[in-house]
């Protein structure tokens, strides 16, 4: 299972370095009030999926924050209920004679 990922990891970084090569091409993007950025598309490409992800990335954090505080209050409420809990023998247990 190992080498299949492997290799389809090799795959598509062979296909994203092909998609590089091919798109070396400058471009200009213009800005407002007359600025612009020239550099080759690749990195444009490149730029927009870094923000893409970050971007996605970021809407998911206060889930994230969400749940933690979630799961650290269960635990807060489980650690207190095993507190209150008996742990002692019943009392028909405790008084039972003992077999050998």
């Amino acid at each position: 299972m190992r080498a299949i990922a492997w290799i389809i990891r090799i795959v598509v970084f062979v296909l994203l370095l092909a998609f590089a090569i091919e798109n070396t091409e400058p471009v200009v993007i213009n800005l407002f009030l007359g600025y612009y950025l020239e550099a080759p598309l690749v990195l444009f490409l490149l730029g927009a999926l870094l923000v893409g992800l970050f971007l996605g990335m970021l809407t998911l954090v206060p889930n994230l924050i969400r749940k933690r505080r979630e799961l650290a209050k269960l635990r807060r409420e489980s650690q207190r209920r095993a507190a209150h809990t008996s742990t002692l023998p019943a009392e028909s247990e405790a008084h039972a004679t003992p077999t050998l």
